[in-house]
């Protein structure tokens, strides 16, 4: 516990999001792996850096970022399938450095009541390509200002101001974001968060709240039927298309009557894709392979090509109603350079067809998976979409499944291949879209060899 001004605050990480950079195991592979001048580095970053849960202290130090590796201090190379969630096109591709260069050369910032042709081009863009059949947009310079901004537009056109959401989604750090976000490691001890914010459980057919024994019979879409019946005034439900933490994928029929739910009470459906949109599910949006159109879509992330902070909130052309207000006014909010990465990461994704391998990679890994969970009892479901997939672990006798996760964590960062942890017992895996095959399957034999290893002991 620690302490100031006579107030006592808890100190224990939570341990939802898997390996903590307070661990006893973290702390082991450090001394085994890192370098004096990278320890050195690390101390240093301590020194300066607010101490926070899964960030600062730092688990290692990179000098280098190029397709789908990192390279640390010492010089080793790391396969990453983490990424933040925003490498869909892998680091520093030539088609994105090229126009963000050339950008910058001409035209390196746009002052608010200015546009460019970059802005204007990627608006044009990402708004015909949305599944809405008329749509504008308004950028932000990250994806937590872009959920802010879709909660004060669903304030203006309904005149409401609850909101419902799920339990254990993310949508940002910000106080508005995780007033409507549902991990505890981001609300616990901050105090009161945005009033009307309610919360339903999420899909999740093998863990479901409603008894559904895995296989969904849509029994949490109901409840979200009875709570705006009961509210009778929530502006939006949001909700992430896909859950990007531990790879939800709800099924066929969830959107198509939560769509229908929401319009008969009224409310908005904002659909948060900023971890997943832009090809990582095998679809440009993940909504798309629902077949259903939202009221608001927030991407970001990848949307800057892995070098520039961008998001969008992309909304239907009607919620048009905001010019006596500022729903963003951000200064970077037409940022010429961002906006050219953008313009080139949409170009990349249809020139090296990535949609489509996404969902080829995809499908033969989640084959390759799942065939690996008949011989293994340590796997207790493998899902997916495209390039991200969930690989969720059961306890293994006595040993917590939690445990066994992060244990496989390590020992695949010990052999060069990095991924996040989510829900403390899902392995999730998600690659650049263009991630060469032969690292893509070294990648997999490491998962698999260290799954092989901890079941063992």
């Amino acid at each position: 516990m620690a302490s100031w001004l006579g107030l006592t605050m808890a100190t224990e990480p939570d341990r939802a999001e898997g390996d903590v950079n307070l661990g006893t195991r973290r702390k082991a592979w450090q001394t085994a792996h890192l370098d004096n001048t990278t320890q050195q580095w690390i101390q240093e970053d301590q020194r300066w850096f607010l101490h926070q849960s899964m960030s600062t202290p730092c688990l290692n130090a990179v000098v280098a970022a190029q397709g789908a590796w990192l390279t640390d201090v010492a010089g080793r190379r790391i396969l990453d399938f983490h990424g933040n969630s925003l490498h869909q096109v892998g680091y520093g591709h030539p088609k994105v450095v090229a126009a963000m260069r050339d950008t910058l050369d001409q035209l390196p910032f746009s002052p608010r009541r200015y546009t460019n042709r970059p802005a204007i081009d990627l608006a044009r863009r990402l708004c015909t390509a949305a599944p809405m059949e008329d749509a504008k947009l308004l950028f932000a310079p990250g994806g937590t200002a872009a959920i802010g901004m879709a909660l004060k537009l669903a304030r203006l056109v309904t005149g409401r101001f609850k909101t419902i959401s799920m339990w254990d989604s993310f949508h940002g750090a910000s106080l508005d974001a995780i007033s409507i976000g549902g991990e505890a490691v981001f609300r616990r001890g901050i105090g009161p968060l945005l009033p009307g914010a309610e919360h339903v459980p999420p899909c999740d057919p093998r863990n479901c709240t409603f008894g559904c024994g895995g296989q969904c019979a849509l029994r949490c879409v109901d409840y979200v039927d009875y709570c705006l019946k009961k509210e009778g005034d929530v502006a939006a439900v949001i909700v992430e298309t896909v859950r990007c933490t531990d790879v939800q994928v709800p099924p066929a029929d969830y959107y198509q009557r939560l769509r229908q739910i929401c319009h008969r009470h009224g409310a908005l459906l904002i659909l948060d894709e900023i971890p997943i949109a832009l090809g990582r599910t095998g679809h440009l949006f993940a909504v798309e392979r629902y077949g259903i159109e939202p009221d608001v879509l927030v991407i970001g992330k990848g949307l800057g090509g892995g070098s520039m902070p961008l998001a969008a909130m992309i909304a239907r052309a009607d919620f048009d109603v905001g010019q006596h207000i500022s729903l963003g006014h951000y200064t970077h909010e037409k940022n010429p350079v961002a906006c050219a990465a953008g313009l080139a990461v949409l170009d990349v994704i249809e020139e090296e067809h990535l949609l489509a391998r996404s969902q080829q990679l995809g499908e033969a890994v989640m084959t390759r998976l799942q065939q690996l969970g008949t011989t293994l009892p340590a796997i207790a479901q493998v899902r997916g979409a495209g390039l991200l997939i969930g690989i969720e672990l059961g306890n293994l006798g006595k040993r917590d499944a939690s445990d066994l996760a992060e244990a496989v964590l390590y020992r695949c960062l010990s052999d060069g291949l990095s991924f996040k942890v989510g829900q403390g017992n899902v392995l999730v895996l998600a690659p650049p879209l263009n991630v060469q095959e032969d690292d893509l399957w070294w990648a997999i034999d490491r998962v698999e060899a260290a799954l092989r290893a901890e079941s063992s002991t």
